[in-house]
């Protein structure tokens, strides 16, 4: 049967056995993990069910975009290879959706019929060797001429690097007076094609996310005037709504990554016996697992709430504050997921092909790329600030009290939250004030998915769990610290010299 006429839950199932089964049975997952790269053989089985379908229009011979389906997609891969998972979410959020919402209508049916039949994989690429985040300072440069535009620049880090078939590129037009515009235009290029061959310049040794070639690549390239994508405003509007509809399908690949975690970890502590008695019987443990399903409870509610809002009919460009808190939290919950296994697991967990230690490899980048936390915890905090002094409210549970993300969740918070913020703040007090948000809204969304009929004894626990981290968060706030680097601590720092 073909692809776009299973029924979700059924296509789930078939995916979840097809990657059992090659992980598990035909190959060993422990084994491709610490590979670089994913081993032909082992890919073409993979898109031989044509995962990508979920991320492709029906009129096209899809299955309709459906947020649902796409994170679903993430989260069944995520379960068993979180690397995996990172290679269909590069390819949907980042290639199809863009292609599908923004392309000139005469490229698209060529390219998903690629996608669809030939397991053709596209990429994006931003990053710049001297920019890194600041892309809006990006010096890849396009110039139109007759027939199309030339495309001159170097990008790295891009996740694909030397793979994909297809990618958007995004850079700025010279201007008459030879200086580049502020606004951002982005370009297809297949790479099929020679005059669109973008050269790798040098493969990178990254330290996790083996499956995934990442590296430095140089382009000179030609494209056609019809690989142009098409702005709805600004590129810059067309940017930001692709890396905030980006940044909200991060739960669907931290979804199936913590549930593998916090099965793992269950499995251990009811198997491994200590005295009379298994780990579960010791109360620490019970916390940490605790703080596993808590992660497990936000990322389920992110989930839905990613796919009631984040569909490629929506423009994401003013949503920053949702897809920076979707982003930043469910990545240091996956973070903290992997580093709870390894703790569970004792001497075991640090072994290289243990699934915990594994992950704290592989789960580290996604606090970094697509904007590191610290910087998104910041806007968090400078984006809520900015509506308060807007209603002349600086008291943040006040605030919060009357905001539509918080309303409600805030009221579990009140005694930690219960104070006023001066209107200068500084940058380490800003990150910590991001975070407290963050997770206020995130638990806007748990409270929302029990109204659903999410179990509420898990929401009750998570609710408790976030109280005490806000607490901590709350009270770091608060406290002073205005230390500073000593650049020149070597002189009189020696221990010797006072023994």
């Amino acid at each position: 049967m073909e692809v776009s006429k299973l029924g979700f839950s059924d296509l789930i199932r078939d995916f979840e056995s097809t990657l059992k089964t090659l992980f598990h049975s035909k190959t060993d997952i422990n084994e491709l993990s610490l590979e670089r790269g994913l081993p032909p053989a082992v890919l073409q089985e993979i898109m031989a069910k044509v995962p990508l379908a979920v991320a492709v229009p029906e009129q096209y011979g899809g299955r309709g975009s459906s947020v649902k389906e796409c994170l679903g997609v993430l989260a069944a891969s995520s379960y068993e290879s979180l690397p995996l998972s990172l290679i269909f979410g590069i390819n949907i959020a980042l290639f199809l959706e863009p292609v599908s919402k923004y392309a000139d209508e005469s490229v698209k049916k060529g390219i998903f019929d690629r996608f669809l039949r030939h397991q053709n994989m596209g990429g994006l690429m931003i990053t710049e060797p001297d920019y890194g985040s600041d892309a809006l300072n990006m010096k890849t440069v396009n110039t139109p001429f007759a027939d199309g535009y030339r495309i001159k620049g170097s990008k790295h880090w891009q996740g694909l690097t030397g793979m994909a078939d297809y990618w958007l590129i995004a850079c700025r037009q010279e201007s008459s007076d030879g200086e580049l515009k502020r606004d951002i235009d982005f370009f297809i290029t297949d790479n099929t094609q020679d005059n669109q061959r973008i050269i790798v310049e040098e493969y990178y040794d990254n330290l996790g996310l083996y499956m995934i070639p990442y590296g430095l690549n140089k382009l000179d390239i030609e494209v056609p005037v019809n690989y142009k994508l098409k702005p709805e405003s600004t590129g810059i509007k067309m940017m930001l709504d692709i890396l905030h509809r980006s940044r909200m399908q991060f739960p669907g690949m931290g979804m199936g990554f913590i549930q593998r975690m916090l099965d793992e970890a269950l499995h251990h502590c009811e198997n491994r016996i200590v005295g009379a008695s298994n780990l579960l019987a010791f109360d620490q443990v019970q916390f940490q697992i605790s703080r596993l399903q808590s992660a497990f409870t936000i990322c389920s509610a992110m989930c839905a709430r990613s796919s009631d809002i984040s569909g490629i009919e929506h423009n994401l460009a003013s949503e920053g504050l949702e897809a920076n808190s979707m982003k930043a939290v469910v990545s240091d919950l996956m973070q903290e997921s992997s580093q709870i296994l390894v703790q569970l697991s004792g001497a075991n967990g640090y072994r290289i092909q243990h699934i915990g230690g594994r992950g704290i490899v592989d789960s580290r980048p996604f606090q970094i790329f697509e904007g590191s936390n610290e910087m998104l915890y910041t806007q968090i905090a400078d984006m809520i600030l900015r509506l308060m002094k807007k209603q002349k409210q600086m008291h943040l549970f006040d605030f919060l009290k009357g905001f539509n993300l918080t309303s409600e969740a805030c009221l579990s918070f009140k005694d930690e939250i219960n104070f006023r913020l001066d209107e200068s703040i500084p940058q380490r007090k800003m990150v910590d004030l991001g975070k407290i948000l963050g997770r206020i809204i995130c638990v806007g969304y748990v409270m929302e998915l029990a109204v659903r009929g999410f179990r509420q004894d898990l929401v009750d626990n998570c609710i408790v769990s976030v109280k005490q981290e806000i607490a901590a968060l709350a009270s770091s706030f608060n406290s002073s610290n205005g230390t500073e680097v000593v650049v020149d601590y070597q002189e009189n720092s020696s221990w010797l010299k006072f023994v």
